[in-house]
């Protein structure tokens, strides 16, 4: 079923699934992950379909996936890679995009060293620390430099944020948040409840921003109802942090509406996935109502 998943995250990522095999070992091996004679199988199979990027649904260090690029002579990824990429794509608003990038960076900079020969190269010239640094180095710094801007401009934001929560919480009006995994129905929800016309599509992560509408309930009461990013298991600690300020949403709400696909063959995990990520961010407390789509 996890690999099932996997497909469906490279077709979103949009890529096309050729070919699928779940391997077993009884341990990991440090350098590739895999054996070196499942490997060396995998890539004569790989060859042989000619394929261009392989993708693992464990997550790789860095050293495992220099190896494995080594070996196989194209791109190798992990499932952490392929959801940033499609979060990549997703990000519309300069906070969901600024999220993306902090991600992004995160998850590359210790992997930098396996980028290739010409980044040993040295640099020099205005704008470097002196002849004597490496184009490595210099990679490395301007990445740094990058993340700490980002990081900066993520606080105004959500300063911003914490503004209009302020708001909220002096209008008095209850907050309804609905939270569920990947493309279980939360936008058609808000959608149904609050007549917004929020994007909804059958794909994995149509949703990065996060939504408010005020809707009334049958007894009269107006409500606030916040559609938040869908969650996923073995969701990359990147992309956490940096939406933390959107998961705050979550976090603040006086009801959790739990949306579950009641059609998928896994849903007891998906559930247990989302309970992860609410554990993650401190909104295991908020009161939950299941809803099964």
């Amino acid at each position: 079923l996890s690999l099932a998943e996997l497909g469906r995250l490279t077709e979103t990522a949009g890529s096309e699934p050729v070919f699928t095999e779940l391997l077993t070992r009884s341990e990991l091996e440090p350098g590739l992950l895999i054996g070196k004679g499942q490997a060396q199988r995998a890539v004569e199979l790989s060859n042989s379909l000619d394929i261009d990027v392989v993708v693992f649904d464990n997550s790789l260090t860095p050293a495992q996936q220099r190896n494995l690029q080594a070996m196989f002579e194209c791109d190798v990824v992990d499932r952490h890679s392929v959801i940033l990429d499609i979060f990549a794509q997703h990000a519309t608003s300069r906070e969901g995009m600024l999220q993306v990038e902090l991600a992004l960076l995160d998850y590359h900079l210790p992997r930098l060293r396996g980028k290739g020969v010409q980044l040993s190269r040295q640099a020099a010239g205005i704008g470097t620390r002196g002849p004597g640094e490496t184009k490595l180095e210099t990679d490395r710094r301007r990445i740094l430099q990058r993340i700490s801007r980002l990081k900066r401009e993520l606080k105004e934001v959500a300063a911003t944020r914490q503004s209009q929560r302020k708001a909220r919480v002096q209008s008095k009006l209850p907050v309804v948040a609905l939270v569920g995994y990947t493309n279980a129905g939360k936008s058609t929800l808000l959608n149904q409840i609050t007549n917004a016309e929020v994007l909804v599509e059958d794909q994995l992560f149509s949703t990065l921003d996060s939504s408010v509408r005020r809707a009334d309930l049958p007894g009269g009461t107006p409500c606030l109802f916040s559609d938040t990013v869908g969650f996923i298991r073995d969701l990359p600690h990147q992309l956490v942090e940096a939406f933390q300020s959107t998961l705050d949403e979550v976090h603040n709400a006086d009801l959790l509406l739990h949306v579950v696909d009641g059609s998928d063959p896994d849903a007891d995990a998906q559930i247990a996935a989302v309970r992860s990520v609410l554990g993650e961010i401190g909104a295991e407390q908020v009161p939950e109502l299941f809803v099964i789509n």
